[in-house]
This record gives C-alpha cells, sequence and structure tokens, in this order.
C-alpha cells in the first residue's frame, strides 16, 4: 500500500474510532425505557415547487412507505403558526470555512436576526464551531437583539488547521463530527422540535477511489457505528438539520452538488464510506434542505425558518422488521399532484440493541 494511503487509513481509523465511542455514549445515555413505544415520528413540510409551506391538509392526504410498505398512520397533528414549539438553533461553522469568508458569514447571521426590529418568530440560540469544539448559548431568546450580541461576543479567530494543509481534511471532519455530536446530545433532553441551520460549506467528504478502496472492514464498521448512532440520537432528538453555504454563486456545482451520491442511505456496513456523514447528507436525510449556490446568507436562514409555520406532525409504526435490511427507507406521499412532502428519509430499526 503506497505511504501517503496508508497514512491516510491510520489517521481515519484513529479518528472514527474516538467519534464513535463519543457518539455511542450519548446513544446508551438517551436510549429508551424498556417498554417504550417504537413509533417513528415524522416532521412533515408540504409545498408547491419552489414555495412556501401549505397547511389546511388533513391526515387522509397522507401515505407513509416504509421500506415498500404502506404503514398506518398513528397520530397526526397540523401545525401552524403560534401552535409550533420549534425551536431555533444557528451555528457557525469557523472550521470549515475560508477565514475571510467567516466575516461575510456573521455578517448576515447577524443582519437576519436583527431584520423586523429584533423580533424572532421562534426561540433561537447561537452556536459556534471551532477548533476547540462546539460552543452553544445556553438561553433560547425571540429578542433577535440579545442573540446577535451572542454572535459578537464570539471571536472566531484563526484556526489552527488549514485547509492548505496535507492531511487538515481529517481533522475538519474529527472537529465537526464530534460538534454536531455535542448538539445532538444537549438537544436529546427537550422534545420540542430543534431546526439547527448549519451555516456552512460542509466538512469534507473524505470519499474518493483512493480512499474507499483503502478502508478495512473494521474501519468501515467504525464509520457505519458513527452513522448509526448519530442518525438515531437526531430522530430522538426531534432535530432537523438545514445547511446554508455561504460560499454562494462561487462555489464549485460539482463540488457543492458531490454529497448527492450519498443520499439513499446506507444498510450495511460494507458499503460506508466517509461521505455518507456529510453535513448535507444528514441535512436532506433528516428532512431538512442543503442549499447552495445563494449569497443571500440572511434569505436563506428566513426561508428555512419559515418552514415551521406549517407542517404536519405524523407518527407511524415500524414496517416488519428485515433482517437482511434493517435500514428503513421512509417516504410521505401526498395525494395532491401539485405538491410534495419532505420529511426524515429513513431510520435504523433495533439501533439501541445493537442489531448492526
Amino acid at each position: 500500500m503506497p505511504q501517503p494511503i496508508r497514512k491516510i487509513c491510520i489517521a481515519l481509523s484513529c479518528l472514527v474510532a474516538a467519534v464513535t465511542l463519543q457518539v455511542a455514549r450519548a446513544h446508551q445515555a438517551a436510549a429508551p425505557a424498556a417498554g417504550a413505544s417504537n413509533s417513528i415520528r415524522l416532521d412533515v413540510v408540504v409545498a408547491h415547487k419552489n414555495g412556501p409551506p401549505v397547511g389546511g391538509l388533513t391526515q387522509s392526504d397522507f401515505t407513509v412507505i416504509d421500506n415498500k410498505h404502506t404503514q398506518p398512520i398513528t397520530s397526526f397533528r397540523a401545525v401552524s403558526g403560534r401552535d409550533s414549539r420549534a425551536q431555533v438553533i444557528i451555528i457557525l461553522d469557523a472550521v470549515n470555512i475560508d477565514f475571510e469568508r467567516v466575516a461575510f458569514a456573521r455578517e448576515e447571521i447577524d443582519k437576519y436576526l436583527r431584520a423586523e426590529g429584533g423580533q424572532l418568530t421562534r426561540p433561537t440560540a447561537f452556536g459556534l464551531l471551532t477548533d476547540s469544539g462546539m460552543k452553544l448559548q445556553e438561553q433560547y431568546s425571540t429578542d433577535g437583539n440579545s442573540v446577535a450580541a451572542a454572535v459578537d461576543a464570539n471571536v472566531t479567530g484563526l484556526r489552527e488547521i488549514r485547509r492548505s494543509f496535507q492531511y487538515g481534511g481529517f481533522e475538519r471532519f474529527d472537529i465537526s463530527v464530534k460538534g454536531i455530536q455535542e448538539l445532538v446530545q444537549r438537544e436529546t433532553s427537550t422534545p420540542d422540535r430543534k431546526i439547527v441551520l448549519f451555516v456552512s460549506p460542509g466538512w469534507p467528504l473524505l470519499s474518493s477511489p483512493g480512499i474507499e478502496n483503502s478502508l478495512d472492514t473494521k474501519q468501515q464498521k467504525q464509520l457505519f457505528d458513527t452513522l448509526v448512532n448519530l442518525t438515531t440520537q437526531m430522530q430522538r432528538a426531534n432535530l432537523t438539520l438545514y445547511t446554508v453555504n455561504p460560499l454562494g454563486a462561487g462555489e464549485s456545482e460539482v463540488r457543492a452538488s458531490y454529497y448527492e451520491s450519498f443520499l439513499k442511505g446506507v444498510s450495511d456496513s460494507r458499503k460506508m464510506e466517509p461521505g455518507n456523514l456529510a453535513l448535507q447528507v444528514l441535512s436532506v436525510q433528516s428532512g431538512g434542505r442543503a442549499i447552495d449556490f445563494d449569497n443571500d446568507v440572511s434569505a436563506a436562514l428566513r426561508q428555512c425558518v419559515a418552514e415551521t409555520q406549517n407542517y404536519y406532525e405524523i407518527t407511524f409504526e415500524p414496517a416488519p422488521p428485515d433482517p437482511k435490511n434493517y435500514y428503513h427507507r421512509v417516504e410521505v406521499k401526498v395525494s395532491k399532484p401539485d405538491l410534495s412532502a419532505r420529511a426524515r428519509t429513513g431510520y435504523y430499526a433495533d439501533a439501541g440493541n445493537g442489531k448492526h
């Protein structure tokens, strides 16, 4: 094996082992009690193409398909306006954004928070991802001016890890995945829906033919365990991710859209790649969105938060277990042909019992 590839494998093995242990501990701490319901909850946003979320639908308008099985809806609630208890967390990624672009991202976040006199529609908190980890504001507030002051108080500074560093991508991958794990771990303690707006181009995918062919079975299993535990914790925290790329129109279309090849989901550790843990992949699979090629970050943030104005809480019982494919792909269909539904795209059955 060539020396550079061998170093990559060693570095990847070490970082995924550390991340897996940290995520697994959080997963164990938040595991449901014996006898708890196994119902799957979906927060469903319905809209015309590129339009605002649509309200006024009823349970009969929806069909839930789990691993190609149509499942009965066990509970349904249409949520609109003040009925929504959704909370918003805005995360500024100071690890994966070029330093010059961090200042622009902060200005855009500040613009969003101070609009309309600083009156926010949802309780909001701010978080900052740095080389030292995830720093999260303790209290939520609907006073955008006070949240903006918290943004101003966090000085990002120059990062120790540079994008030009030969293996800097591995360090940034490690910091980023650990950071999102810290966030999810904190948010599992409350039942309310959380909307996380990650202002970031995403972390390195670390996926290419050279790296893929060099991963051994143990390394793939470690990465897969990390994905299963993190996905399961996000589901239990009722957390939906949105990625807002502050690089805007200047981002390479090929580079920005490469994550799409990993959206299908992974049911077998032998098919696992680091790209399956991409921020954009986690966002889309959680029922959120990945917004690219838009320089108006503040408008993108408003658009994401607006999706809490009308949505639908749907629960259903999991489809019969399939030992050959315990990853369940979920699809929500709407009876009206001019509308489309967006929700969590899958979950791992029996993830709490180690059956993977």
